[in-house]
């Protein structure tokens, strides 16, 4: 091959050099620049803990407002049927204070009715 440059061979060592430095600059990382601003990532952190912080209180003052209004509600079934239970209670001496009563007055008219038959 004719060399048409008329190179010397320190030229074309030169030459290979400079190639095998420009693909191994390639790989070099690029010099870093600071940010437009600094990020305060402990600022970021403190924000975020402070949304979870507040998703979990809601989230647990729900709840508990959930469990009060159930236990409110088991509270009135409960006096509902102790209620209930005591009117059916009231019901029940009422109608036997009744039925003793008409026995009573069944056995006076009784007594009535012989004292009546014995003139």
């Amino acid at each position: 091959m004719s060399n048409t440059f008329q190179d010397s061979f320190t030229d074309r060592l030169k030459t290979a050099a400079d190639a095998r430095q420009a693909l191994l600059s390639r790989f070099k990382p690029a010099p870093s620049r600071p940010a437009p601003e600094p990020v305060d990532r402990a600022q970021e952190r403190a924000v975020e803990l402070g949304e979870v912080r507040l998703a979990r209180a809601q989230a647990k003052a729900s709840r508990r407002d959930a469990e009060s209004v159930l236990a409110d509600a088991k509270a009135q079934a409960i006096a509902e049927l102790d209620a209930a239970a005591l009117a059916a209670k009231r019901g029940d001496r009422k109608e036997r204070k009744a039925l003793s009563a008409a026995e009573a007055k069944a056995k006076r008219d009784a007594r009535y009715a012989a004292r009546q038959a014995r003139r």
